[in-house]
């Protein structure tokens, strides 16, 4: 089969996955769900983040002593802080959009601000096992002992960052799977890894389930991003270029990515109708992050599959013996050419656009603006 042939094909079985799902969630997304965010009128906006290091902004750096050095933080922060990216990440976008600061890692010890909020995110973070140090549910754990530590406070008459009705008004973000669905692709044939993803789909589940049975209503759950395009998978030695398509992307990976994000969004679509008074958007990053390789001029970008911080040089500059904050790493002059930072994560102008395109609600179901909650 030709180039041409191989990538419509693939396109057609991406439709095939989608297509029927979005038209489902379209059609059957309840009324009451579209009516937008709880928030009483002139309340402050909170944030509570869940992930991976898509979304740490420090945690395992703080969770684990780590000295992360330059040229981690250097284009906005213009010092490393614990995120793994040049500048801000789309959490830190998502933020700014609300006017509120960026969110504290939880695990920080000195200089946090949970006025806003928490980010338990920690890099590296998986759903399965569940019980294991940083896991999706580990995370909730933490953010229950946050929230019951707070109240403690507030009923001995002392100040705490958040209130109760500061709880119930919340936003809840959950961008988490990328590396439970990258750990099962590394070792299994694709109908195998496809066959494992209600697992992991559970833990999604049960962590929104926790939370609204603690009394958390307002919910933004991110899919997976387009795993085929990421350096580190492209500098995966491979006999031919028969699984690339047409934008130099790995087929296999990015079929597992739609596939988890066709069911991640369904899911979300039964917890909207399942919990009641409750907002539930889901959010697919795989068509957000796909873009920025397909369209890449579109956004200024040169190299859509180049590392820019990282060692080996073109194609891809991304050795895994040999990481960003290796002695012997190159780097790039100008972040605002590339879409990776490191092989895995996004620069920041990559993020920036990825922000803008969650921020315009044309990615999510329902379409409500991110904006809207909270807004003051």
């Amino acid at each position: 089969m030709s180039a041409a042939g191989a990538s419509a094909l693939w396109l057609a079985l991406v439709l095939a996955v989608v297509a029927p799902v979005v038209l489902a969630l379209t059609l059957s997304l309840p009324a009451a769900s579209a009516a937008g965010f709880s928030c009483r009128p002139g309340a402050r906006p909170v944030v509570f983040n869940f992930g991976d290091s898509n979304s740490d902004t420090g945690g395992m750096a703080a969770a684990k002593g780590w000295h992360i050095t330059p040229p981690e933080g250097r284009t906005f922060f213009h010092h490393p802080t614990g995120r793994f990216c040049d500048g801000r990440l789309i959490i830190d976008f998502l933020c700014e959009s609300l006017n509120i600061s960026y969110l504290s890692p939880y695990l920080k010890a000195v200089g946090s601000n949970y006025s806003n909020g928490v980010n338990f995110a920690i890099g590296g973070s998986t759903t399965l096992p569940r019980d294991v140090l940083f896991s999706l549910h580990i995370q909730v754990q933490e953010f229950f002992f946050f929230k019951a530590r707070s109240m403690e406070l507030i009923n001995q008459g002392q100040e705490a960052p958040i209130d109760a009705q500061g709880f119930e008004n919340a936003l809840y973000i959950i961008d988490i799977g990328q590396n439970d669905v990258n750990g099962l692709l590394s070792n299994l044939p694709y109908d195998q890894v496809v066959a494992k993803f209600p697992p992991i789909l559970a833990e999604i589940k049960d962590a929104v389930q926790m939370l609204y049975a603690n009394g958390s209503r307002n919910f933004w759950i991110h899919g997976t991003g387009a795993l085929g395009c990421l350096p580190q998978k492209l500098s995966i030695p491979r006999k031919n270029d028969s699984d690339i398509d047409q934008n130099g992307c790995l087929k296999t990976y990015n079929r597992a990515a739609v596939a988890f994000n066709a069911a991640l969004g369904s899911l979300c679509n039964d917890l909207n109708v399942q919990l009641k008074n409750a907002t539930v958007v889901y959010t697919d990053l795989f068509a957000i992050k796909y873009d920025l390789v397909a369209n890449h001029t579109k956004y200024g970008f040169d190299r859509p599959l180049m590392t820019c911080c990282g060692y080996g040089g073109p194609p891809y500059n991304y050795d895994i013996t040999r990481s960003c904050q290796s002695p012997n790493a190159t780097v790039c002059t100008d972040g605002s050419k590339f879409v990776s930072w490191d092989g895995v994560h996004l620069t920041e102008a990559a993020n920036a656009v990825a922000a803008a395109a969650i921020l315009s609600s044309a990615y999510s179901i329902p379409k409500l603006k991110f904006d809207q909650f909270c807004k003051v």
